[in-house]
Protein backbone atom coordinates (compact mmCIF):
# COMPACT_ATOMS: atom_id res chain seq x y z
CA UNK A 1 0.00 0.00 0.00
CA UNK A 2 1.43 3.72 -0.94
CA UNK A 3 1.57 6.02 2.00
CA UNK A 4 -1.03 8.06 3.27
CA UNK A 5 -1.03 11.85 2.16
CA UNK A 6 -1.73 14.51 4.23
CA UNK A 7 -3.77 17.70 3.55
CA UNK A 8 -3.62 20.59 5.91
CA UNK A 9 -5.97 23.66 5.61
CA UNK A 10 -5.25 27.13 7.47
CA UNK A 11 -7.21 30.49 7.51
CA UNK A 12 -6.48 33.89 7.08
CA UNK A 13 -7.27 37.26 7.43
CA UNK A 14 -10.59 36.46 8.69
CA UNK A 15 -12.11 33.53 11.16
CA UNK A 16 -15.84 31.68 9.93
CA UNK A 17 -14.62 31.81 6.09
CA UNK A 18 -15.45 28.04 5.95
CA UNK A 19 -12.85 26.03 6.42
CA UNK A 20 -14.97 22.76 7.18
CA UNK A 21 -16.91 23.12 3.86
CA UNK A 22 -13.64 23.55 1.75
CA UNK A 23 -12.33 21.02 3.41
CA UNK A 24 -15.12 18.63 2.93
CA UNK A 25 -15.81 19.95 -0.69
CA UNK A 26 -11.92 19.08 -1.78
CA UNK A 27 -12.44 15.50 -0.18
CA UNK A 28 -15.82 15.12 -1.82
CA UNK A 29 -13.79 15.45 -5.12
CA UNK A 30 -11.07 13.35 -4.41
CA UNK A 31 -13.69 10.47 -3.46
CA UNK A 32 -15.05 11.25 -6.86
CA UNK A 33 -12.17 10.28 -8.58
CA UNK A 34 -11.44 6.84 -6.86
CA UNK A 35 -9.57 7.69 -3.55
CA UNK A 36 -10.09 6.79 0.25
CA UNK A 37 -10.66 10.16 2.07
CA UNK A 38 -11.30 11.04 5.55
CA UNK A 39 -11.00 14.92 6.89
CA UNK A 40 -10.02 15.85 10.40
CA UNK A 41 -10.51 18.75 12.63
CA UNK A 42 -8.22 20.30 15.17
CA UNK A 43 -9.47 23.08 17.77
CA UNK A 44 -7.27 25.40 19.26
CA UNK A 45 -9.55 25.66 22.38
CA UNK A 46 -8.03 24.20 25.94
CA UNK A 47 -12.04 22.28 26.21
CA UNK A 48 -11.37 18.89 26.18
CA UNK A 49 -14.21 18.47 24.02
CA UNK A 50 -17.26 21.18 23.09
CA UNK A 51 -19.94 18.86 25.33
CA UNK A 52 -20.35 21.13 28.28
CA UNK A 53 -20.09 24.48 26.08
CA UNK A 54 -22.85 26.77 25.61
CA UNK A 55 -24.39 26.50 22.26
CA UNK A 56 -24.15 30.39 21.85
CA UNK A 57 -20.47 29.75 22.51
CA UNK A 58 -19.82 27.25 20.21
CA UNK A 59 -22.67 26.26 17.96
CA UNK A 60 -24.17 22.83 17.59
CA UNK A 61 -22.15 19.78 19.24
CA UNK A 62 -22.24 17.19 17.00
CA UNK A 63 -22.02 13.69 18.49
CA UNK A 64 -20.61 10.29 16.61
CA UNK A 65 -21.68 7.12 16.46
CA UNK A 66 -18.56 6.20 18.78
CA UNK A 67 -20.46 8.95 21.31
CA UNK A 68 -17.57 11.59 21.14
CA UNK A 69 -18.66 15.45 21.19
CA UNK A 70 -17.33 16.90 18.37
CA UNK A 71 -17.63 20.28 15.86
CA UNK A 72 -20.20 20.81 14.06
CA UNK A 73 -17.38 20.86 10.97
CA UNK A 74 -17.35 17.10 11.24
CA UNK A 75 -21.55 16.94 10.46
CA UNK A 76 -20.24 18.93 7.30
CA UNK A 77 -18.30 15.73 7.00
CA UNK A 78 -20.31 13.27 7.18
CA UNK A 79 -23.13 15.27 5.17
CA UNK A 80 -20.73 15.22 1.98
CA UNK A 81 -18.88 12.44 2.07
CA UNK A 82 -21.74 10.20 3.40
CA UNK A 83 -19.60 7.87 5.71
CA UNK A 84 -19.04 8.24 9.02
CA UNK A 85 -16.65 9.88 11.33
CA UNK A 86 -15.56 8.91 15.16
CA UNK A 87 -13.59 10.75 17.83
CA UNK A 88 -10.31 10.47 16.40
CA UNK A 89 -11.48 12.73 13.83
CA UNK A 90 -11.77 15.72 15.97
CA UNK A 91 -8.88 16.68 18.51
CA UNK A 92 -8.20 19.87 20.75
CA UNK A 93 -5.59 21.41 22.33
CA UNK A 94 -7.51 20.11 25.62
CA UNK A 95 -6.93 16.53 24.81
CA UNK A 96 -3.89 17.06 23.56
CA UNK A 97 -2.27 19.22 26.84
CA UNK A 98 -4.16 16.12 28.79
CA UNK A 99 -2.51 13.20 27.41
CA UNK A 100 1.04 14.76 27.69
CA UNK A 101 0.60 15.84 31.25
CA UNK A 102 -1.34 12.28 32.10
CA UNK A 103 2.12 10.85 30.50
CA UNK A 104 3.94 13.16 32.66
CA UNK A 105 2.44 12.19 35.61
CA UNK A 106 3.07 8.15 34.76
CA UNK A 107 7.01 9.29 34.38
CA UNK A 108 7.00 8.15 30.57
CA UNK A 109 9.38 11.16 29.98
CA UNK A 110 11.88 9.83 31.97
CA UNK A 111 12.09 13.03 34.58
CA UNK A 112 13.20 15.67 31.29
CA UNK A 113 11.38 18.49 31.16
CA UNK A 114 8.10 18.36 29.44
CA UNK A 115 8.03 21.78 27.13
CA UNK A 116 5.69 22.47 24.06
CA UNK A 117 8.69 21.46 21.83
CA UNK A 118 9.21 18.76 21.09
CA UNK A 119 6.27 16.66 23.81
CA UNK A 120 3.46 19.06 22.50
CA UNK A 121 4.40 18.93 19.01
CA UNK A 122 5.17 15.22 18.88
CA UNK A 123 1.89 14.54 20.76
CA UNK A 124 0.06 16.65 17.44
CA UNK A 125 2.04 14.45 15.18
CA UNK A 126 0.74 11.70 16.55
CA UNK A 127 -2.50 12.33 16.28
CA UNK A 128 -2.28 14.09 12.49
CA UNK A 129 -1.34 10.37 11.87
CA UNK A 130 -3.98 8.58 14.02
CA UNK A 131 -6.41 7.84 11.50
CA UNK A 132 -3.75 6.46 8.92
CA UNK A 133 -3.50 3.54 11.13
CA UNK A 134 -6.98 3.38 11.82
CA UNK A 135 -8.37 3.31 8.37
CA UNK A 136 -6.40 2.23 4.61
CA UNK A 137 -6.60 6.20 3.68
CA UNK A 138 -5.15 7.40 0.40
CA UNK A 139 -5.57 10.89 1.82
CA UNK A 140 -6.14 12.74 5.07
CA UNK A 141 -7.43 16.35 5.07
CA UNK A 142 -6.82 17.82 8.03
CA UNK A 143 -8.69 21.36 8.96
CA UNK A 144 -6.62 23.44 11.97
CA UNK A 145 -8.98 25.60 13.01
CA UNK A 146 -8.29 28.99 14.19
CA UNK A 147 -6.55 31.97 12.31
CA UNK A 148 -2.65 32.02 11.37
CA UNK A 149 -1.17 34.06 13.89
CA UNK A 150 -3.21 33.12 16.42
CA UNK A 151 -1.29 32.29 19.76
CA UNK A 152 -3.27 28.85 19.85
CA UNK A 153 -3.35 27.60 16.81
CA UNK A 154 1.32 28.09 16.65
CA UNK A 155 1.80 24.39 18.10
CA UNK A 156 -0.13 22.93 15.54
CA UNK A 157 1.45 24.89 12.76
CA UNK A 158 4.98 23.55 14.30
CA UNK A 159 4.16 20.42 14.00
CA UNK A 160 2.60 20.75 11.04
CA UNK A 161 5.94 22.36 9.92
CA UNK A 162 7.80 19.22 11.41
CA UNK A 163 5.75 17.01 9.54
CA UNK A 164 6.37 17.89 6.30
CA UNK A 165 9.68 17.72 6.75
CA UNK A 166 10.15 14.86 7.89
CA UNK A 167 7.27 13.03 5.29
CA UNK A 168 8.25 15.07 2.30
CA UNK A 169 7.07 18.05 0.05
CA UNK A 170 5.67 15.36 -1.91
CA UNK A 171 3.59 13.92 0.84
CA UNK A 172 2.30 16.49 2.58
CA UNK A 173 0.83 20.00 1.33
CA UNK A 174 -0.68 23.28 2.74
CA UNK A 175 -3.80 25.24 1.70
CA UNK A 176 -4.37 28.42 3.20
CA UNK A 177 -7.76 29.93 2.78
CA UNK A 178 -8.14 33.48 3.43
CA UNK A 179 -10.43 36.38 2.32
CA UNK A 180 -10.34 39.11 -0.46
CA UNK A 181 -12.01 42.04 0.43
CA UNK A 182 -13.63 44.28 -1.74
CA UNK A 183 -13.38 48.24 -0.58
CA UNK A 184 -16.52 50.06 -2.46
CA UNK A 185 -14.23 53.38 -2.25
CA UNK A 186 -11.75 52.34 -4.27
CA UNK A 187 -13.98 49.93 -6.30
CA UNK A 188 -11.66 46.99 -6.45
CA UNK A 189 -10.55 43.82 -4.86
CA UNK A 190 -7.52 44.11 -2.38
CA UNK A 191 -5.44 41.08 -1.92
CA UNK A 192 -2.71 43.16 0.44
CA UNK A 193 -4.66 41.02 3.83
CA UNK A 194 -4.00 37.68 2.09
CA UNK A 195 -0.03 38.86 1.26
CA UNK A 196 0.28 39.81 5.03
CA UNK A 197 -1.64 36.26 6.30
CA UNK A 198 0.78 34.00 3.90
CA UNK A 199 3.73 36.13 5.22
CA UNK A 200 2.64 35.16 8.90
CA UNK A 201 2.30 32.10 7.61
CA UNK A 202 5.76 31.73 6.16
CA UNK A 203 7.29 33.21 9.71
CA UNK A 204 6.48 29.67 10.98
CA UNK A 205 8.28 27.89 8.56
CA UNK A 206 5.24 27.30 6.28
CA UNK A 207 4.94 27.77 2.59
CA UNK A 208 1.26 27.33 1.54
CA UNK A 209 1.01 25.26 -1.62
CA UNK A 210 -2.48 26.53 -2.48
CA UNK A 211 -4.08 29.86 -1.64
CA UNK A 212 -7.86 29.50 -1.97
CA UNK A 213 -9.14 32.88 -2.25
CA UNK A 214 -12.98 33.62 -0.33
CA UNK A 215 -14.35 36.53 -2.32
CA UNK A 216 -18.02 38.30 -3.22
CA UNK A 217 -16.50 39.21 -6.98
CA UNK A 218 -14.83 36.98 -9.97
CA UNK A 219 -10.66 37.39 -9.11
CA UNK A 220 -9.55 38.20 -12.39
CA UNK A 221 -6.08 36.85 -13.79
CA UNK A 222 -4.46 40.33 -13.13
CA UNK A 223 -5.15 39.83 -9.13
CA UNK A 224 -4.56 36.03 -9.75
CA UNK A 225 -1.09 36.99 -10.67
CA UNK A 226 0.02 39.32 -8.08
CA UNK A 227 -0.95 36.52 -5.77
CA UNK A 228 1.04 34.19 -6.83
CA UNK A 229 3.87 36.28 -7.55
CA UNK A 230 3.89 38.10 -4.25
CA UNK A 231 2.66 34.75 -2.04
CA UNK A 232 4.88 32.35 -3.86
CA UNK A 233 2.87 29.56 -5.78
CA UNK A 234 2.09 28.98 -8.96
CA UNK A 235 -0.78 31.09 -10.71
CA UNK A 236 -3.16 27.69 -11.46
CA UNK A 237 -2.74 27.46 -7.53
CA UNK A 238 -4.31 30.51 -6.90
CA UNK A 239 -8.57 29.21 -6.26
CA UNK A 240 -11.65 31.40 -6.50
CA UNK A 241 -13.84 30.55 -3.87
CA UNK A 242 -16.60 33.13 -4.71
CA UNK A 243 -19.98 33.61 -2.60
CA UNK A 244 -22.52 30.90 -3.52
CA UNK A 245 -26.45 30.76 -2.31
CA UNK A 246 -25.64 27.41 -0.45
CA UNK A 247 -22.86 25.42 0.90
CA UNK A 248 -23.44 22.19 -1.79
CA UNK A 249 -22.65 24.50 -4.43
CA UNK A 250 -19.32 24.56 -3.03
CA UNK A 251 -17.49 21.11 -4.36
CA UNK A 252 -18.78 22.44 -8.17
CA UNK A 253 -17.28 25.43 -8.08
CA UNK A 254 -14.19 23.69 -7.02
CA UNK A 255 -14.58 21.43 -9.58
CA UNK A 256 -14.79 24.42 -12.08
CA UNK A 257 -11.55 25.65 -10.20
CA UNK A 258 -10.21 22.07 -11.40
CA UNK A 259 -8.54 22.05 -7.26
CA UNK A 260 -8.65 18.38 -6.79
CA UNK A 261 -6.14 18.17 -10.32
CA UNK A 262 -4.05 21.14 -8.22
CA UNK A 263 -3.91 19.17 -5.23
CA UNK A 264 -3.35 15.82 -6.91
CA UNK A 265 -0.85 16.96 -9.01
CA UNK A 266 1.53 18.88 -6.23
CA UNK A 267 0.99 14.80 -4.47
CA UNK A 268 2.18 13.47 -7.54
CA UNK A 269 -1.21 11.48 -7.54
CA UNK A 270 -2.49 10.55 -10.56
CA UNK A 271 -5.95 11.86 -11.73
CA UNK A 272 -7.59 8.23 -11.82
CA UNK A 273 -10.70 8.97 -13.13
CA UNK A 274 -13.44 11.47 -13.92
CA UNK A 275 -15.28 12.92 -10.85
CA UNK A 276 -18.37 11.09 -10.81
CA UNK A 277 -20.66 14.13 -9.04
CA UNK A 278 -23.80 12.87 -11.08
CA UNK A 279 -25.87 12.01 -8.19
CA UNK A 280 -24.47 15.39 -6.29
CA UNK A 281 -25.82 17.24 -9.50
CA UNK A 282 -29.17 16.12 -9.46
CA UNK A 283 -29.29 16.99 -5.60
CA UNK A 284 -28.64 20.40 -6.65
CA UNK A 285 -30.86 20.36 -9.32
CA UNK A 286 -33.77 19.43 -6.78
CA UNK A 287 -32.85 21.88 -4.85
CA UNK A 288 -32.91 24.47 -7.27
CA UNK A 289 -36.18 23.48 -8.81
CA UNK A 290 -38.75 22.54 -6.51
CA UNK A 291 -42.77 22.50 -6.98
CA UNK A 292 -44.16 23.88 -3.84
CA UNK A 293 -42.85 25.66 -0.30
CA UNK A 294 -43.66 23.95 3.01
CA UNK A 295 -43.37 26.52 6.07
CA UNK A 296 -41.95 24.72 9.34
CA UNK A 297 -41.27 26.58 13.05
CA UNK A 298 -38.43 25.29 14.97
CA UNK A 299 -39.29 26.24 18.63
CA UNK A 300 -36.15 25.88 20.71
CA UNK A 301 -33.97 27.75 23.13
CA UNK A 302 -31.10 29.02 21.23
CA UNK A 303 -33.42 30.40 17.78
CA UNK A 304 -31.01 33.30 17.80
CA UNK A 305 -28.01 30.98 16.50
CA UNK A 306 -29.12 28.53 13.85
CA UNK A 307 -25.83 27.08 14.47
CA UNK A 308 -27.29 25.48 17.15
CA UNK A 309 -29.19 23.53 15.19
CA UNK A 310 -27.25 23.13 12.41
CA UNK A 311 -27.95 19.41 11.56
CA UNK A 312 -31.59 20.09 11.60
CA UNK A 313 -31.39 22.66 9.32
CA UNK A 314 -29.61 20.36 6.68
CA UNK A 315 -31.69 17.75 7.25
CA UNK A 316 -34.50 19.84 6.31
CA UNK A 317 -32.73 20.66 3.33
CA UNK A 318 -32.37 17.27 2.73
CA UNK A 319 -35.27 15.91 3.19
CA UNK A 320 -37.18 18.90 0.81
CA UNK A 321 -35.19 17.73 -2.12
CA UNK A 322 -36.74 14.18 -1.41
CA UNK A 323 -40.64 15.71 -1.71
CA UNK A 324 -39.60 18.02 -4.71
CA UNK A 325 -39.90 21.08 -2.67
CA UNK A 326 -37.96 23.75 -0.51
CA UNK A 327 -38.75 23.94 3.43
CA UNK A 328 -38.38 27.11 4.93
CA UNK A 329 -37.54 27.13 8.52
CA UNK A 330 -39.17 29.30 11.05
CA UNK A 331 -36.82 30.01 14.01
CA UNK A 332 -39.49 30.32 16.81
CA UNK A 333 -37.84 31.27 20.62
CA UNK A 334 -40.11 28.72 23.10
CA UNK A 335 -39.63 31.29 25.88
CA UNK A 336 -42.04 33.60 23.70
CA UNK A 337 -44.36 31.58 23.32
CA UNK A 338 -47.66 30.85 25.79
CA UNK A 339 -51.08 29.09 25.77
CA UNK A 340 -52.34 32.72 24.17
CA UNK A 341 -50.07 33.96 21.62
CA UNK A 342 -49.57 30.31 20.42
CA UNK A 343 -52.42 30.55 17.23
CA UNK A 344 -51.17 33.96 16.45
CA UNK A 345 -47.37 33.10 16.41
CA UNK A 346 -47.59 29.74 14.73
CA UNK A 347 -50.20 31.54 12.25
CA UNK A 348 -49.14 29.72 8.62
CA UNK A 349 -47.17 27.33 9.75
CA UNK A 350 -47.92 23.59 8.02
CA UNK A 351 -45.37 21.82 10.81
CA UNK A 352 -43.53 22.27 13.98
CA UNK A 353 -40.41 20.71 15.16
CA UNK A 354 -39.90 21.31 18.97
CA UNK A 355 -35.63 20.94 19.45
CA UNK A 356 -33.75 19.37 21.76
CA UNK A 357 -31.41 21.00 24.35
CA UNK A 358 -30.72 21.52 28.12
CA UNK A 359 -32.43 23.98 31.22
CA UNK A 360 -35.95 25.16 31.66
CA UNK A 361 -36.12 28.18 30.09
CA UNK A 362 -38.67 28.14 27.47
CA UNK A 363 -40.02 24.84 28.63
CA UNK A 364 -43.85 25.66 29.69
CA UNK A 365 -43.63 27.21 25.91
CA UNK A 366 -42.56 24.32 24.10
CA UNK A 367 -45.24 22.64 26.38
CA UNK A 368 -47.98 24.64 25.13
CA UNK A 369 -47.07 24.49 21.69
CA UNK A 370 -47.27 20.98 21.65
CA UNK A 371 -50.54 20.78 23.15
CA UNK A 372 -51.48 23.22 20.40
CA UNK A 373 -50.39 21.65 17.56
CA UNK A 374 -51.52 17.86 19.22
CA UNK A 375 -55.14 19.44 19.66
CA UNK A 376 -55.07 20.88 16.23
CA UNK A 377 -53.49 18.03 14.30
CA UNK A 378 -50.88 20.02 13.06
CA UNK A 379 -48.20 17.54 11.87
CA UNK A 380 -45.35 17.19 15.15
CA UNK A 381 -41.66 16.34 15.43
CA UNK A 382 -39.83 16.25 18.81
CA UNK A 383 -36.87 15.46 19.41
CA UNK A 384 -34.55 14.88 22.60
CA UNK A 385 -35.89 16.96 25.12
CA UNK A 386 -38.75 18.00 22.08
CA UNK A 387 -40.16 14.54 22.69
CA UNK A 388 -39.68 14.60 26.57
CA UNK A 389 -41.63 17.98 26.15
CA UNK A 390 -44.72 15.68 24.19
CA UNK A 391 -44.47 13.16 27.01
CA UNK A 392 -45.01 15.52 29.72
CA UNK A 393 -47.78 17.79 27.81
CA UNK A 394 -49.71 14.23 27.64
CA UNK A 395 -49.30 13.64 31.13
CA UNK A 396 -50.33 16.75 32.57
CA UNK A 397 -53.24 16.93 29.76
CA UNK A 398 -54.99 13.90 28.87
CA UNK A 399 -53.42 11.93 32.02
CA UNK A 400 -54.66 14.50 34.08
CA UNK A 401 -51.44 14.30 36.20
CA UNK A 402 -51.22 17.71 36.59
CA UNK A 403 -47.65 18.64 38.30
CA UNK A 404 -45.83 16.01 36.11
CA UNK A 405 -42.62 17.11 35.12
CA UNK A 406 -38.99 16.47 34.07
CA UNK A 407 -36.64 15.61 37.17
CA UNK A 408 -34.04 17.65 34.96
CA UNK A 409 -36.55 20.94 35.43
CA UNK A 410 -38.06 19.94 38.79
CA UNK A 411 -35.72 18.01 41.17
CA UNK A 412 -38.69 17.85 43.73
CA UNK A 413 -41.38 16.93 41.02
CA UNK A 414 -43.64 13.65 43.06
CA UNK A 415 -44.53 12.75 38.78
CA UNK A 416 -41.39 12.48 37.08
CA UNK A 417 -42.87 10.81 33.70
CA UNK A 418 -38.94 11.93 32.41
CA UNK A 419 -36.36 10.97 35.19
CA UNK A 420 -33.01 11.03 35.66
CA UNK A 421 -31.13 7.73 33.84
CA UNK A 422 -29.86 4.73 36.55
CA UNK A 423 -26.52 4.79 35.96
CA UNK A 424 -26.59 8.70 35.47
CA UNK A 425 -27.20 9.31 39.20
CA UNK A 426 -23.91 8.37 40.75
CA UNK A 427 -22.03 11.05 37.78
CA UNK A 428 -20.74 14.41 39.26
CA UNK A 429 -18.47 15.48 36.42
CA UNK A 430 -20.46 16.68 33.03
CA UNK A 431 -18.13 16.60 30.49
CA UNK A 432 -18.46 13.39 28.25
CA UNK A 433 -20.54 11.47 30.80
CA UNK A 434 -24.00 11.38 28.99
CA UNK A 435 -25.32 8.44 27.14
CA UNK A 436 -24.05 9.48 23.87
CA UNK A 437 -23.06 7.76 20.56
CA UNK A 438 -25.17 5.14 18.42
CA UNK A 439 -27.89 2.65 20.43
CA UNK A 440 -30.28 0.51 18.63
CA UNK A 441 -34.04 0.77 18.98
CA UNK A 442 -36.40 -1.97 18.15
CA UNK A 443 -39.42 -0.83 16.24
CA UNK A 444 -42.61 -2.09 17.14
CA UNK A 445 -44.24 -3.56 13.92
CA UNK A 446 -47.61 -1.51 12.30
CA UNK A 447 -46.66 1.86 13.92
CA UNK A 448 -45.26 4.80 12.17
CA UNK A 449 -41.90 4.70 13.06
CA UNK A 450 -41.72 1.32 11.21
CA UNK A 451 -43.27 2.35 8.24
CA UNK A 452 -40.60 5.03 8.32
CA UNK A 453 -37.53 2.69 8.70
CA UNK A 454 -39.20 -0.18 7.43
CA UNK A 455 -36.90 -2.20 9.61
CA UNK A 456 -37.35 -3.85 13.16
CA UNK A 457 -33.82 -2.77 13.92
CA UNK A 458 -32.24 0.92 13.60
CA UNK A 459 -29.08 2.59 15.21
CA UNK A 460 -29.61 6.30 15.98
CA UNK A 461 -27.03 9.06 17.71
CA UNK A 462 -28.04 9.59 21.57
CA UNK A 463 -26.88 12.70 23.86
CA UNK A 464 -28.67 12.89 27.29
CA UNK A 465 -29.36 12.03 30.89
CA UNK A 466 -32.79 11.87 31.08
CA UNK A 467 -35.54 9.31 29.90
CA UNK A 468 -39.00 8.28 30.04
CA UNK A 469 -40.04 6.69 33.07
CA UNK A 470 -41.05 3.90 32.54
CA UNK A 471 -43.45 3.24 35.92
CA UNK A 472 -45.74 5.66 33.74
CA UNK A 473 -45.78 3.29 30.37
CA UNK A 474 -48.71 1.39 30.66
CA UNK A 475 -50.65 4.79 31.69
CA UNK A 476 -49.63 5.97 28.13
CA UNK A 477 -50.14 3.30 26.12
CA UNK A 478 -53.54 2.84 27.44
CA UNK A 479 -54.40 6.27 26.33
CA UNK A 480 -52.76 6.05 23.10
CA UNK A 481 -49.78 7.57 23.40
CA UNK A 482 -47.77 4.31 21.99
CA UNK A 483 -43.67 3.64 23.07
CA UNK A 484 -43.49 2.35 18.98
CA UNK A 485 -39.31 2.15 19.71
CA UNK A 486 -37.84 0.96 22.48
CA UNK A 487 -34.20 -0.06 23.51
CA UNK A 488 -33.71 -3.71 23.42
CA UNK A 489 -31.20 -3.87 25.80
CA UNK A 490 -32.09 -1.19 28.47
CA UNK A 491 -35.76 -1.18 27.44
CA UNK A 492 -35.61 2.63 27.23
CA UNK A 493 -38.08 4.48 25.71
CA UNK A 494 -37.05 5.76 22.18
CA UNK A 495 -39.46 6.73 20.05
CA UNK A 496 -43.51 7.69 21.08
CA UNK A 497 -46.23 8.45 18.85
CA UNK A 498 -49.87 9.11 18.45
CA UNK A 499 -51.70 6.82 16.29
CA UNK A 500 -54.49 9.00 16.29
CA UNK A 501 -52.92 11.84 15.00
CA UNK A 502 -51.99 12.46 11.21
CA UNK A 503 -48.28 13.23 12.19
CA UNK A 504 -47.32 12.83 15.49
CA UNK A 505 -43.82 11.56 16.37
CA UNK A 506 -40.82 12.15 19.10
CA UNK A 507 -37.49 10.34 19.52
CA UNK A 508 -35.12 10.28 22.36
CA UNK A 509 -31.95 9.82 19.86
CA UNK A 510 -30.84 12.70 17.80
CA UNK A 511 -31.95 11.46 13.59
CA UNK A 512 -30.60 14.95 12.05
CA UNK A 513 -26.82 13.80 12.97
CA UNK A 514 -27.59 11.12 10.52
CA UNK A 515 -28.95 12.72 7.38
CA UNK A 516 -26.53 13.41 4.86
CA UNK A 517 -26.62 14.12 0.82
CA UNK A 518 -26.77 10.90 -0.52
CA UNK A 519 -29.19 9.36 2.30
CA UNK A 520 -31.70 12.21 3.81
CA UNK A 521 -32.78 10.91 7.40
CA UNK A 522 -36.34 8.69 6.97
CA UNK A 523 -38.36 10.74 9.52
CA UNK A 524 -37.16 14.30 8.32
CA UNK A 525 -38.14 13.19 4.91
CA UNK A 526 -41.97 11.49 6.61
CA UNK A 527 -42.45 14.57 8.42
CA UNK A 528 -41.77 17.00 5.38
CA UNK A 529 -44.18 14.85 3.55
CA UNK A 530 -46.71 15.30 6.23
CA UNK A 531 -46.57 18.69 6.34
CA UNK A 532 -47.39 19.04 2.90
CA UNK A 533 -49.97 17.13 3.37
CA UNK A 534 -51.28 19.01 5.78
CA UNK A 535 -50.30 22.37 3.34
CA UNK A 536 -52.85 21.05 0.97
CA UNK A 537 -55.42 20.00 3.10
CA UNK A 538 -55.54 23.42 5.35
CA UNK A 539 -54.03 25.72 3.43
CA UNK A 540 -53.02 29.16 5.13
CA UNK A 541 -52.04 32.43 4.25
CA UNK A 542 -48.04 33.46 3.70
CA UNK A 543 -46.71 35.17 6.25
CA UNK A 544 -43.50 35.59 8.02
CA UNK A 545 -43.25 33.55 11.00
CA UNK A 546 -39.97 34.15 13.50
CA UNK A 547 -36.63 34.42 11.69
CA UNK A 548 -36.74 32.49 8.44
CA UNK A 549 -33.79 30.73 7.14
Amino acid sequence: MAATKYIFVTGGVSSSLGKGILSASLAKLLQARGYSVTIQKFDPYLNVDPGTMNPYEHGECYVTDDGAETDLDLGHYERFLNIPTSQANNVTTGQVYLSVIQKERKGDYLGKTVQVIPHITDEIKNRFQKLSKIGNYDIIITEIGGTVGDIESLPYVEALRQLRYEKGANNVMVIHLTYIPFLRGAGELKTKPTQHSVKTLLETGVQPDILVCRTEYPINKEIRRKLALFCNVKPNAVIEAIDVDTIYEVPIGMMKEELDKVVLARLKLPLKQEPNMEVWKEFLYKLRNYSTTVDIGLVGKYTELPDAYKSIHEAFIHAGTKNNCKVKLHYIPSDDLNAANIPEKLKGLHGILVAPGFGDRGIEGKIATIKYVRENNIPFFGICLGMQCAVIEWARNVLKIHNAHSREMDAKTQNAVIDIMEEQKSISTKGGTMRLGAHPCELQKGSLAYSIYNENMIMERHRHRYEFNNQFLEAFQKSGMKASGVNPISKLVEIIEIPSHPFFIGTQFHPELKSTVENPQPIFVKFVGACLAHAIEKPVAKEKVGVMA
